[in-house]
């Protein structure tokens, strides 16, 4: 659930400005490799920019739910499997101009087919990459998703050289 307001802040100089603030819940993003190496990307459509975006998993952490439970929930909804090992990486805003959002990013290997249905995830599609074909996705404005450029920029340049 989110929750739109405009509050009144008083600048340094003392001027008195409205600033529009999305509160939304934390979620998280997991930058996914299967057992042959390849990063797990997924095809969806996006309604409010009109067009499919190629992503990394993402999504919601449910009320009582942990960040490590919400990411394998969401793995198997969106990619149909459940992860055997998952690491956090990091945490960061995702737009911090206007949204309350932290996502927490994770790591997800050791893959076993194990498909959990949800409604909202039957249009997905997903898409198996290479790192090189990663890099060349996000130089060419593929993936133009800020979340998976962060979330995958961060793994490699941390994990992707192992």
């Amino acid at each position: 659930m989110i929750t739109v307001s405009q509050d009144i802040i008083r600048s340094p100089d003392g001027r008195n400005k409205v600033w529009d603030v999305v509160e939304y819940p934390e979620a998280v993003a997991v930058v996914t490799v299967n057992n042959e190496g390849k990063l797990l990307l997924v095809r969806q459509y996006r309604h409010p920019v009109g067009q499919e975006l190629l992503e990394i998993p993402a999504g919601g952490i449910e009320p009582g739910e942990s960040p490590g439970t919400a990411v394998r929930r969401e793995l198997r909804e969106e990619t149909g499997y459940r992860p055997e090992r998952v690491t956090r990486l990091t945490s960061f805003y995702s737009a911090p101009g206007y949204s309350t959002e932290l996502l927490h990013l994770f790591l997800a290997e050791d893959l076993t087919p194990d498909r959990l249905t949800a409604e909202d995830t039957a249009e997905i599609t997903v898409i198996e990459a290479n790192k090189q074909e990663v890099l060349r996705m996000i130089k060419d404005g593929r993936i133009r998703d800020g979340k998976s450029i962060a979330g995958l920029l961060f793994y490699l340049q941390n994990n992707g050289a192992r």
